[in-house]
């Protein structure tokens, strides 16, 4: 059975121990995926105050950096969106976010429909609101 540790030039380095994906038969699992872009400490969308807490955030600009960080890491283990099975996705603020992200969400994957679960969480790791956890599946 394949088990290949995956890592893209083009998405951003991963905060922690972890590798941005990992493939096991079939599946890629796609560790949490943030809207950091590669090389860069500023994060899209985010204004933060001199103690590093979010003054402010757009989450239309965050919902699309992540996506983009997604596809990345799929194109790096030669897959894309059409291959996604399940999305998780993490919200901070799910009753002011929901719908902008929803909306920014359907413009990638109406016509995909992966699964999708989304559930709000305190807070993630990093000053973001949004993470996305993939699950995808290899033709």
């Amino acid at each position: 059975m394949t088990n290949t540790i995956i890592q893209s030039p083009d998405a951003p380095e991963p905060v922690g121990a972890y590798p941005h994906a990992r493939r096991v038969g079939d599946l890629l699992f796609l560790s949490g995926v943030g809207p950091r872009q590669v090389g860069m400490k500023e994060i899209p969308g985010v204004t933060l105050a001199a103690d590093g807490s979010i003054l402010e955030y757009d989450i239309e600009v965050q919902t699309r950096a992540v996506i983009d960080n997604v596809q990345h890491v799929l194109r790096a283990a030669g897959l894309d969106l059409e291959h996604l099975a399940d999305i998780t996705v993490f919200l901070t603020n799910m009753k002011d976010d929901f719908k902008t992200y929803n909306a920014v969400y359907a413009s990638y994957f109406a016509d995909l429909k992966p699964c999708r679960t989304t559930v709000e969480i305190g807070a993630l790791p990093t000053p973001i609101a949004i993470e996305l956890k993939c699950i995808a599946v290899y033709p």
